[in-house]
């Protein structure tokens, strides 16, 4: 028989992309004999903004066996437990999307019924109320999940972190695991017969080939785009903010433990606590503010003085028109771009590589399993380009030209289709294998005030009275689990309780 196994797998690029991919191959699959080699040169930076996850990081970090303390200290990271927005649907409003549970559900009925029958009802809730991450972010507390330690039932979280120093921590992680990493720029890329790539032509001379090419070499999407010239969609009629600017500052009090996204004239603004300083951009439309008012207007909102120079990004929202192309297979910056809005990207990478795993070719790179994963990672890449639609489409806001135009779109008719369904009972059917859940398109759809003319005939109908007092005892259970909590700043620096926590 033939030995058709795919022996060489060339990365090229670093980055977070790159050595997560490098990581993940070398962790899963060493029996397979594969030889893994990343490229990346030294003279090319890396964009590093996405320095904000969402909880699966967590998933990864055990999969790969690196231990959780240890990372978070050579990281500078800090927890993570959802985001806080601020004036998206309307200036001075504010709304979680939280990780971990949400209240739980009563007789089988989603628990966001009962919240909505309650405000029917003429009650007041709240979402911090019954999200135990939510009540903590604004408390500024953490304590680890329920390990036999006391901590909150329920509860989820994710990281913040410096990208840069998760790359360098991922690469001497992959090499110890017998990846070959190469400080090499590529020079040009040569092409089979068949319009397959062939091979890596460096500048200093050397050659690099190999059976399987992974494309993390950022927006310029080297091998994808420039070898393969695989297409691109265009998303900026529904996703019109085309421009970031970056800056670090030194944070000035104890770090959250969540994102802030603020909304403002021309985009938005994030900010991403970690242990000495803090992550700051504004994501913006180029059509509504220049790059100079832009940074002037972060700055001045952040209110600290930058430690590094700003860095300006250009992008255009959209994906390839494929993610794999014969045998090049494009992750993170290479893949596409969807603003850093639910902190995805990383997550999106790591979902190419798992993907990658479910549908690992041999040398024949059959067409059937190359569009199986295509098919997969489109759909996942378009469902969360309209949750981030979502965002932007709903808005009461009418101060300035962007929001008058995110709020008259036209939106992809797979998003409109959710809104309606919800608009007109309340109910969520997110699809198998989507990122966000039920309780994200909750949150998000609540928090931009969508309201349902209708909610499940079995809460409204008698269900929801009789579920008050259970209600009532969620309530109390999270105000106690708060109290309990220490301060999010206690895990970090000298004399922090990390390791035991963790443990």
């Amino acid at each position: 028989m033939t030995d058709r196994r795919i022996r060489t797998i060339a990365v090229v690029g670093g980055g977070t992309a790159g050595w997560i991919a490098a990581s993940l191959l070398a962790r899963m699959a060493p029996e397979h004999g594969c030889k893994i080699t990343v490229i990346e040169s030294s003279q090319i930076g890396t964009v590093g903004v996405g320095e904000a996850t969402i909880p699966p990081i967590i998933d990864l970090l055990r999969i790969l066996g690196i231990d959780e303390p240890d990372f978070i200290r050579h990281t500078q990271a800090t927890f993570k437990l959802g985001i806080q927005f601020k004036d998206w649907k309307e200036v001075g409003t504010r709304y979680w999307h939280p990780f971990g549970t949400f209240g739980a559900s009563l007789n089988r009925r989603p628990f966001h019924h009962f919240f909505l029958h309650a405000r029917a009802a003429g009650d007041t809730p709240r979402v911090e109320d019954y999200s135990v991450c939510a009540a903590l972010g604004d408390a500024g507390r953490f304590h680890f999940p329920t390990r036999d330690n006391g901590g909150p039932a329920g509860l989820r979280y994710a990281l913040h972190f410096d990208a840069g120093l998760v790359a360098t921590y991922l690469r001497a992680y992959a090499t110890r695991l017998g990846v070959t990493w190469l400080d090499r720029t590529i020079a040009h890329v040569s092409l089979r017969a068949d319009g397959a790539i062939d091979a890596l032509h460096c500048a200093d001379g050397t050659r690099v080939q190999a059976d399987l090419y992974l494309d993390c070499s950022g927006f310029r999407g080297l091998l994808i785009e420039e070898a393969l010239h695989t297409g691109y969609l265009d998303w900026s009629d529904v996703l019109p903010c085309d421009r970031a600017v970056a800056l670090q500052t030194r944070y000035a009090g104890a770090p959250p433990p969540y994102t802030l996204a603020s909304a403002r004239a021309a985009g938005w603004h994030w900010r991403i606590p970690l242990q000495r300083r803090a992550g700051n951009g504004y994501v913006y439309a180029s059509a509504h503010i220049s790059d100079q008012a832009a940074l002037d207007d972060l700055i001045q909102s952040v209110g600290e003085a930058p430690i590094t120079e700003p860095r300006f990004l250009k992008f255009v929202t959209g994906r390839r028109r494929l993610f794999w192309n014969r045998n090049c297979i494009a992750l993170g910056l290479a893949s596409g771009f969807l603003e850093p809005l639910e902190s995805t990207s990383i997550q999106l990478v790591i979902n190419g590589v798992l993907n990658l795993l479910d549908h690992f070719p041999d040398s024949d790179f059959d067409a059937r399993n190359i569009d199986s994963y295509n098919r997969e990672l489109i759909e996942e890449f378009e469902a969360v380009r309209d949750f981030l639609v979502l965002h932007y489409s709903e808005t009461r806001r009418e101060d300035t030209p962007l929001w008058r135009q995110c709020a008259a779109m036209k939106i992809p008719d797979t998003l409109a289709e959710r809104i309606e369904l919800y608009r007109g009972t309340g109910r969520i059917r997110p699809r198998a294998r989507e990122l966000f859940t039920d309780l994200s398109w909750f949150y998000v759809l609540d928090g931009m005030g969508v309201t349902p003319r209708a909610i499940d005939p079995l809460v409204a109908n008698g269900l929801g009275t009789q579920a008050r007092g259970v209600l009532a005892e969620m309530r109390a259970q999270v105000a106690r689990d708060v109290q309990q909590a220490p301060p999010h700043a206690a895990l970090f620096g000298a004399g922090s309780t990390l390791a035991s926590a963790v443990d």
